[in-house]
């Protein structure tokens, strides 16, 4: 694969809303630095500096204009009168605190106001330039802290890598099912999608997932899953034997475009593999020949309407039951899994519910269960 190729499959590993057919033409390989970027609170660093510049000159503009009114009481020592410029000049060095002394105020009053506007201007003047510098350095230092305190308690996280349409969803479904958005951490290569994932509150990596470095900065080594949520197949397996490589027992979960790369997506490394566009295909081919059941399965895939598909373990008071007892408590047992063996609802081999079983459910989706007026569905 020529490096132009290589270049162009590495754009779809991350790609969020560049609809260029090389996302890397736009961006330059020293954007890649693989910076961990947190979620941002305050104003970005390039609007504090305005609002601090714009009060630097509302203190040099206010110190000129007294000044200039005050001329009268200053002295030029090469005799010449106060202008406007002289003023401006004044102002400057005052504020500064350079003070070169060819012009000073000569009368009380000019003293007076020196000492009741100027020094103040000069005070808050020097807070803002010095406190600038220190607001750069402390910020600077409080994200390198938060970044380090962030990587000694990561563990067990999910990484997302890709940051398009499947990729948000992804992220979408994790916070709405009660993952908590430090655990999750996005890996794009478009810098507009490293933002909105940090506006969305996770922590996200500006890079090449094919890169080692680039996934050690999103901690994969101790990740439990990994969502590949590329637009190309092939840049799927380069990054799937990569995530495989540096974390074996991790979970992938891949997306692939065409069906037919679903096994060589498998061999290499994917847990699970869902053929996107077949996927998508076929639940329209639903909704067209059977309706109810099209907007059955709509249901089911969005955790804000009323139904949800579950995995939990069983509880203490369900051990014993079988599992289509379930059904009396408000949820419909699909399947159990028993010592990493998955049991279908349709499927012999069990017959009660024992220690340590898995449950795939359906049940009401909490989403309903805390707002059961949301969409007329939730109180059932």
């Amino acid at each position: 694969m020529s490096d132009k190729s290589k270049r162009g499959a590495a754009g779809s590993a991350g790609s969020g809303w560049n609809t260029s057919d090389d996302p890397y033409d736009d961006v330059d390989d020293d954007g890649y630095a693989g910076t961990l970027h947190q979620p941002e609170r305050k104003l970005s660093p390039g609007a504090q500096v305005g609002v601090r510049a714009l009060v630097a000159l509302g203190c040099l503009a206010a110190a000129t204009l007294v000044t200039y009114i005050g001329r009268d009481g200053y002295a030029d020592a090469s005799g010449q009168p106060i202008t406007l410029l002289s003023a401006l000049y004044y102002a400057t060095v005052s504020l500064s605190t350079t003070g070169y002394g060819d012009i000073a105020p000569v009368t009380p009053e000019a003293r007076l106001i020196n000492v009741v506007l100027i020094t103040p201007l000069r005070v808050l003047f020097l807070i803002v330039l010095v406190g600038t510098t220190i607001e750069v350095l402390t910020r600077r230092t409080r994200e390198l802290y938060s970044e380090k305190r962030w990587r000694n308690k990561v563990d067990h996280h999910n990484v997302v890598i890709g940051f398009g349409v499947k990729g948000r969803s992804a992220v979408n479904m994790l916070l709405q099912s009660g993952e908590r958005a430090k655990q999750i951490v996005v890996v794009s290569t478009d810098p507009l999608a490293v933002q909105e994932a940090t506006r969305m509150g996770v922590m996200a990596v500006l890079g090449d997932a094919r890169r080692d470095d680039i996934l050690r900065q999103a901690e994969i080594a101790k990740a439990d899953n990994v969502i590949l949520a590329t637009d190309a197949d092939d840049t799927t397996v380069l990054i799937t034997l990569s995530v495989k490589r540096l974390n074996p027992r991790a979970n992938v979960i891949a997306a692939a475009r065409e069906a037919s790369n679903s096994d060589l997506i498998k061999a290499s490394g994917a847990t699970t593999v869902i053929p996107t566009a077949e996927a998508s295909g076929q639940l329209m081919g639903m909704a067209t020949v059977a309706p109810q059941a099209g907007a059955f399965m709509e249901d089911l895939l969005d955790p804000t309407k009323g139904l949800e598909v579950a995995q939990r373990p069983a509880t203490r008071d369900e051990i014993g039951l079988a599992p289509a007892q379930l059904r009396e408590r408000g949820q419909i047992a699909l399947a159990v899994i028993r010592n990493g063996t998955m049991y279908r609802f349709d499927e012999p081999g069990v017959k009660v519910l024992q220690r340590g079983d898995q449950l795939i459910v359906i049940g009401q989706s909490r989403y309903s269960k805390e707002n059961p007026t949301s969409d007329g569905r939730g109180a059932r």
